[in-house]
Parts: structure tokens; sequence; C-alpha cells
């Protein structure tokens, strides 16, 4: 069985999603920089307007994996909320400072999780040997790894990712970073994976006529006057193409 999972960041974004035919949502905010944890606000208004599972990512600040004690606090918190709100599964990653993933902190959100699945973010691509970070991974029945290999995207590390869905066990290995229609089938027959995460964005222009060029509110790389939302038309050709690689693969098995 393939499973498309689309990452959005708005209302808007899901809807076009789930349109497209996602077969789940990874709730975030911000995916300009990456993704950070999204307000409950967000999570029951995407709720609302959606059918499928949602997973909500569990991220305090953009920047690296490494936590201070009020950062913790904060995802355990976050964590008992999502749980109490419903949520399918949370999305974490917390690291040491020698690259290795932090047990400490994250039994602690697993702790807070009750019935909702632990999914292991691509904090996982920031570790110092992935192959240990697999089998601790296992260990501790996380239940999905997102992951491109520890490369940049997943197809520079279709390599890695086929080792990886080789010894994954209970884990479900799924490919993320610069996954499209273009991608999904040469990354399925080059590792094996049939589970992908992509956010199939567009450029949108603002619909401000007036506009103060002198003046610039975040990073200045950044324009004030775009936004990027999620392309139904990407992620059914996406879907397409998991689920002609699917029908393929059981052809192949038969």
């Amino acid at each position: 069985m393939g499973i498309l999972e689309v990452c959005v960041d708005s209302v808007e974004s899901a809807i076009n999603a789930v349109a497209g035919g996602a077969d789940r949502l990874e709730l975030c905010g911000d995916l300009i920089v990456g993704g950070v944890t999204p307000s409950m606000e967000l999570y029951e208004l995407v709720r609302e307007n959606v059918k499928v599972p949602i997973h909500v990512l569990l991220r305090p600040r953009f920047g690296d994996f490494l936590y201070d004690e009020d950062e913790i606090e904060i995802m355990v918190r976050q964590t008992k909320a999502f749980a109490n709100a419903g949520a399918d599964a949370v999305v974490i990653g917390c690291l040491t400072k020698d690259g290795r993933l932090d047990w400490n902190s994250m039994e602690r959100l697993i702790k807070e999780a009750k019935n909702m699945k632990i999914h292991l973010h691509r904090a996982f691509d920031m570790c110092c040997d992935l192959g240990q970070a697999l089998e601790e991974a296992k260990s501790h029945n996380i239940n999905t790894i997102l992951t491109s290999g520890g490369y940049a995207d997943a197809l520079s590390g279709a390599e890695t990712l086929r080792e990886l869905q080789t010894c994954a066990g209970n884990v479900t290995i799924m490919a993320g970073a610069g996954i499209s229609a273009g991608v999904i089938e040469e990354i399925y027959d080059r590792t094996g994976i049939t589970t992908f995460h992509m956010s199939g964005k567009k450029d949108v222009e603002s619909e401000m006529r007036f506009r103060n060029s002198k003046v610039n509110m975040g990073l200045p790389c950044l324009s004030e006057y775009q936004k990027y939302v999620t392309d139904e038309v990407k992620i059914r050709e996406a879907k397409s193409v998991l689920q002609r690689v699917i029908k393929r693969k059981g052809a192949i098995i038969q």
C-alpha cells in the first residue's frame, strides 16, 4: 500500500492537498523555515475541513534540534494538548550535542502522546550515524521515520534510503525532501519505498496593491508579498504516479 503524506501550514493548503489525493497531512506552521509547531486553532480549523489523518509537527523554533529545558517543556505541553485534541500522530525529533537522538527528551514526549502514533522527523537526517539511529528508533516503537537518507533531497540519498528500507523492520521509512511526481517512481525502483512526503507548493502573489518597499518585516531574502500554497495539481500528479507504482508492484508480486 502506498501512502502520500503532504505537509501543509494553512487551511487552504490542507484542502488543496486532500482534493489532490493526499492520504494524510503533516500539519506545521511556517513551512518557509522548514516548519514549526502549528497553533491549536489552525489544527482545529483544518480538522473541521478535512477528513484524513492529521499528524502534528512539534518543533518550537527554526534551527537545530538541540533543545533546552524550556523548549522541551513547551513540546511536552503541546504533545499533551494535541493528544487531547485528537491528533492522529505527533512528529518529533530531538538531538544531543554529538548528533545522536536524545531519548531522554523524546521519551517525555512519547509518554504524553497517549494513543497517538509517533513519527520521527528529519532530525534523523542530522544524526551522526543513521544506522544506529534507526536501530534505536525500532527499539523505542517509532512508527515512521521521515528521511532523505541524510542528503539534501531523497533522490540524492536513494542509496542510503535503500539500506534503511532493508533494515527498517517494524518502522516505516518515508522518503521526503524534493519529492514530486517526477521522482517517485525512480525512488521506488531504487529503494522499494512506497511512503512519500511532499509539500507540492506553488508561489502565490499577494493581492496587496499598496506596497512599502522601504520596510521588510522578516528575513531580507523573503518577499513580504508572496506566499506558498499547496498545489492541488502537483499532489494529484504525484498520487497518480504512486498509484501506478503500487499497481506495478502488485503485478510483480503476483
